[in-house]
């Protein structure tokens, strides 16, 4: 079966890596990671909510928190890029 887009096509198709970068313990770490980054911010954002009503803090506070999160996940992954490309540089001088 051919999976290549028609010639007058706007998009091509991108090439699939040769080795894959996840693993199911990588997955693990970063799932502790963001889970555990998103309890501490909750913890704190909790303090910094303008309201007494405890609906609306803790509300407020997982809303903040759960965003800031997903930003701490796209920070690790860029960190993992980064780190792997700079020990294969560092294989490829040797």
């Amino acid at each position: 079966m051919d999976n290549s887009l028609p010639s007058w096509s706007l998009f091509t198709l991108m090439a699939q890596p040769e080795q894959k970068f996840t693993s199911p313990t990588s997955l693990v770490v970063d799932a502790i990671l963001v889970i555990g980054f998103f309890v501490f911010m909750f913890g704190v954002l909790q303090k910094h909510v303008p309201s007494n009503d405890p609906n609306m803090i803790m509300l407020w506070a997982g809303l903040t928190a759960a965003c800031m999160s997903g930003v701490f996940w796209l920070a690790v992954q860029m960190f993992r890029v980064v780190l792997r490309a700079q020990r294969e540089a560092n294989r490829a001088k040797k």
